[in-house]
C-alpha cells in the first residue's frame, strides 16, 4: 500500500488507516477473535497507522486494541487521544497527564506515537470546547512536557470546530498533525467550491496545514456510513449518526450522498463507497484516511477501493460539477 509523509515529523503512514471508534464499533464492542482477524489482516494489507481515543467506549476501543497489539506485536504507528471535559479546564495540564497514562495502561504501552487534543476549537469557549489562547497556552505546554518525557512522539489536534480559531491554532504551527473532516458531502477543506455551498466551511484548512508542515488525517471519509447510500446500520455501528456532511439530519445526507450516483453509473467508480474514499486520497494533503470499521468485510472493501488509486482527473471533474448542483440547496 502506498505510504504517504506525515508532514514535518518524517514518520510514513500508509494512505488507508485504521479507526477504532464507536462509529464502525469493531474495537469497541466487536468479538475478540474478529478484531484479531481484522488487525491481522490489515497488517497484511500494508496498513500501518492505527487510531484510537480514551472516549472511544469509555476506554473500551484502547483495552481492546491495546490487547491485539500485546498478541500479534506489530510495527505500527499508533495515535490516540485526549478529550478534556469542561470540570478539568481550571487542572489542564494535570487532567492532559492523566489522560494518556490511563490510555498507555489500556492500551500496554509506554509511549505512543501521536497524541492529540479531542476537544473542538473555537472562538469563546462553550461546552467541551476550547480557545486558541487556552490550546496554545495550556494544552501545548502540556503537551510537550509528555513528550520530552518520552511518552508522546508527536502531538496533534482534531481540527473540529470554528474556522478562525482552527486557521489561528494551525498558523502557530505548535502541533504536528490535523485530523481534518474531508469527504464528497463537505469538500471545503480542499480547496474553493460554491460560495454558497451548504457545508461546514473550513476554509482551505488543507493550505493552512501544508504551510504548517503539517500531518493530515482525513477523517470522516465516509461521513459516518452517509455515503454508502445506505440508511442501514451495522449491528456493531453507532445506531443513530448526527449529521456529519451537510444535511439536516443523517436521512438528508443519505439522499444527498445518492445524488452521486452517476459517478458510478458513469463507470468512474465500481460503487459509492469506492468513489467516496478514492476522492479523499485524490487530494495529495491528505497523509492518511481513516475509516472506521464493522466487519472485515468493510475493510476488505476500503482497502480495494484504495489499491485502485485516487479518482482521475475526469471523475474530479464530473464530482465539481454534481457539487455545483448542491449549491443553494439548504439542508
Amino acid at each position: 500500500m502506498e505510504q504517504r509523509t506525515f508532514g514535518r515529523t518524517g514518520l510514513k503512514l500508509s494512505l488507508l488507516g485504521f479507526g477504532c471508534g464507536a462509529v464502525g464499533g469493531l474495537f469497541v464492542q466487536g468479538e475478540p477473535r474478529d478484531q484479531e482477524r481484522a488487525l491481522a489482516r490489515a497488517l497484511e494489507l500494508g496498513i500501518n497507522y492505527f487510531d484510537t481515543a480514551a472516549m472511544y467506549g469509555n476506554g473500551a476501543s484502547e483495552e481492546n486494541l491495546g490487547r491485539v497489539l500485546k498478541s500479534l506485536k506489530p510495527d505500527i504507528v499508533l495515535g490516540t487521544k485526549v478529550r478534556l471535559a469542561d470540570s478539568e479546564k481550571r487542572r489542564i495540564g494535570e487532567a492532559i497527564g492523566a489522560s494518556l497514562e490511563a490510555s498507555l495502561k489500556r492500551l500496554g504501552r509506554e509511549r505512543v506515537d501521536l497524541f492529540q487534543l479531542h476537544n473542538p476549537v473555537t472562538d469563546a469557549e462553550g461546552a467541551g470546547s476550547l480557545t486558541p489562547d487556552v490550546v496554545l497556552g495550556e494544552v501545548v505546554p502540556a503537551f510537550e512536557r509528555l513528550r520530552s518525557q518520552g511518552k508522546i512522539g508527536f502531538f496533534g489536534i482534531t481540527a473540529v470546530g470554528d474556522t478562525g480559531a482552527l486557521k489561528r491554532v494551525v498558523e502557530a504551527r505548535a502541533f504536528a498533525s490535523a485530523q481534518v473532516v474531508y469527504n464528497l458531502l463537505n469538500p471545503s477543506a480542499g480547496g474553493p467550491i460554491p460560495a454558497d455551498f451548504p457545508a461546514h466551511d473550513f476554509g482551505n484548512l488543507f493550505a493552512g496545514t501544508k504551510a504548517a508542515g503539517m500531518g493530515v488525517i482525513a477523517i470522516r471519509a465516509l461521513a459516518g456510513g452517509a455515503l454508502s447510500g445506505s440508511e442501514a446500520r451495522h449491528p456493531l455501528g453507532m445506531p443513530n449518526i448526527a449529521p456529519i456532511a451537510s444535511g439536516r439530519d443523517y436521512r438528508a445526507d443519505v439522499e444527498r450522498a445518492r445524488r452521486l450516483l452517476p459517478l458510478v453509473h458513469e463507470g468512474h467508480a465500481g460503487g459509492l463507497v469506492e468513489a467516496a474514499l478514492r476522492f479523499v486520497i485524490a487530494n495529495e494533503a491528505v497523509t492518511t484516511m481513516l475509516v472506521g470499521y464493522s466487519s472485515l468485510e468493510q475493510l476488505e472493501l476500503a482497502a480495494a477501493a484504495v489499491a485502485k488509486g485516487p479518482l482521475p482527473p475526469a471523475a474530479l471533474e464530473r464530482v465539481r460539477a454534481l457539487e455545483q448542483g448542491f449549491a443553494g440547496e439548504k439542508g
